[in-house]
């Protein structure tokens, strides 16, 4: 079979789960033959040998899996990072929150930085790339994305700049810093999931039985140590009562900003 009839099954295969089902054929394809797409184009009528354990990777996402889990990959910015079952597969929309933190950073000179859930490490590393002077220190409660964390940031040449700590929030951890920035879980418990979204860990994803609580948990551990920025991601719905705990808590008020589609996907807290 050649390589353009080995995608057109595929893609046809993949029609009812993909939006985009030629596109992930060839990003199946690429990972499979260890080429990247532009090779694919070039080579299309190439005579391909055994293809059983290609059309066994179409199966896993025929199945639901993300296609970030079969490859190990995915892009955020203009970098790769590995990722696989037990991490949180970075999305586009969390570029926001790297460019809202980036804005702060700048604006007051800061030097010391802690994420709360580091995961993959996307947002770790690419603040790290725009600021060769910055301190991080990471944190997460699951071991497995630690270990993700670390091999990216290895992968990088960061190791010397980003400290992980397998920790829930920054207990134990005493260190003066100056700003926060998170992507926690926000999802409320009881929201139905989709499909490819059910194989990520769920302790990345639910936030709690409304989805706010570990945010609030967030904005208090800042407001206790006494850390003057705070950037998080939150979801669409969250708006309203981030700035009703804020407002209860006699903080000032939040700074919020929107995704690509006009939703409101995070908010910025001067302490």
């Amino acid at each position: 079979m050649i390589i353009e009839d080995a995608l057109r099954t595929a893609a046809k295969e993949l029609s009812n789960i993909a939006q985009r089902p030629r596109l992930e054929a060839e990003i199946l394809m690429s990972y499979y033959l260890n080429q990247d797409r532009v090779w694919l184009h070039t080579n299309s009528n190439k005579e391909i040998g055994e293809l059983q354990e290609f059309f066994k990777l179409v199966k896993r996402r025929k199945e639901y899996e993300p296609i970030e889990y079969i490859t190990r990959r995915v892009s955020f910015y203009d970098i790769e990072l590995e990722v696989g079952p037990g991490v949180l597969i970075a999305r586009p929309e969390t570029e926001l929150l790297v460019d809202k933190a980036a804005e702060i950073i700048r604006k007051h000179n800061l030097k010391v930085m802690c994420e709360i859930g580091i995961g993959s490490g996307a947002v770790s590393i690419m603040l790290a790339k725009i600021f060769p002077e910055l301190k991080i220190i990471a944190t997460d409660i699951s071991e497995d994305a630690l270990n993700y964390a670390k091999k990216n940031i290895n992968r990088y040449g960061l190791e010397s700049r980003i400290e992980l700590y397998n920790t829930n929030l920054l207990d134990n951890i005493d260190k003066n810093i100056e700003i926060i920035v998170s992507n926690p879980p926000y999802i409320c418990k009881e929201f139905d999931l989709p499909k490819p979204v059910l194989f990520e860990p769920k302790s990345a994803l639910i936030g709690g039985e409304s989805g706010d609580e570990l945010l609030r948990k967030i904005i208090l551990t800042a407001k206790d140590r006494d850390i003057p920025h705070l950037v998080c991601e939150m979801g669409y719905d969250q708006r309203e009562p981030i700035f009703n705990f804020c407002k209860s808590m006699n903080l000032s008020e939040p700074i919020f900003y929107k995704d690509l589609a006009d939703l409101d996907r995070g908010f910025y807290l001067k302490l």
